[in-house]
């Protein structure tokens, strides 16, 4: 498996892809599923964004941008999602890892994510392995699909 730049002809992939995470309501805060143009927009948009590419596939991607403007520019802010039919394989792993790489490379000095689902037990296991660290608790701070809310716990790793 190799990660990556996307290029044009990877956006149908990663649509597919993200939209899955969306339409799970238990992750994004987004609501509204990407289409081609929408999708190109929002990808060509971020600081970087990468793919995950296992024998031609794409299996996972993440954006990477500005957390803030001015004065926090530099601390950034991702997304990672993988494929459904291939989690479980260390995919997400390789993405936050290389991430970090990339936000470095970037010259931001902190990654950040604003709302990890207290629930998402597998991210935040790996976000801590990887040496992020928890912020705090934020009650109640996602709704997920169903309609109830679900506390958030922000993160962060110096880059």
């Amino acid at each position: 498996m190799i990660i990556r730049e996307y290029g044009l002809e990877d956006i149908g992939a990663m649509i597919r892809i993200w939209n899955e995470v969306v339409e799970e309501g238990i992750a994004f805060p987004q609501e509204e599923c990407l289409t081609i143009e929408t999708g190109a927009a929002f990808f060509a948009s971020q600081s970087f964004t990468g793919v995950a590419e296992d024998d031609g596939k794409i299996v996972g991607l993440y954006i990477l941008h500005p957390n803030n403007v001015g004065r926090c520019n530099h601390i950034c802010n991702a997304s990672y999602a993988v494929a459904s039919d291939v989690r479980g394989k260390h995919i997400g792993e390789k993405l936050v890892m290389d991430c970090l790489k990339k936000g470095r490379e970037l010259g931001f000095r902190v990654l950040q994510f604003n709302a990890v689902v207290e629930g998402n037990t597998h991210a935040r296991h790996l976000y801590e392995r990887l040496g992020f660290t928890q912020l705090g608790t934020i009650p109640g701070g996602f709704r997920m699909k169903d309609g109830h809310y679900e506390n958030i716990c922000p993160y962060y790793h110096e880059l």
